[in-house]
């Protein structure tokens, strides 16, 4: 237990953005989880690729999210939206 005011606010305080941090992460992995789904379901290609466009942009602003706090890398999210872009473009 921290002795100090500072510390114990501090203390506080952390626990609140683990629990944010948290939270976005789990959306990510929610949302990629979704598009893999989708993405290996056996829907009409017209009704899928609609999904897989409008899954594509909650995982792009979920990730953008990320970058934004700090959780994840630019270049992670740029090479995972590329990769993603480029499975969508192959049906």
């Amino acid at each position: 237990m921290p002795n100090h005011k500072s510390a114990q606010k501090r203390s506080r305080q952390s626990l609140k953005r683990k629990a944010v941090n948290r939270s976005i992460l789990n959306n990510i992995k929610k949302n990629t989880q979704e598009f893999k789904s989708i993405l290996n379901s056996s829907k009409k290609s017209s009704t899928k690729s609609e999904d897989l466009i409008k899954t594509l942009g909650l995982l792009n602003s979920s990730l953008s999210r990320a970058v934004k706090k700090g959780l994840v890398k630019k270049q992670y999210v740029s090479r995972k939206l590329s990769s993603f872009s480029k499975q969508i473009k192959k049906i």
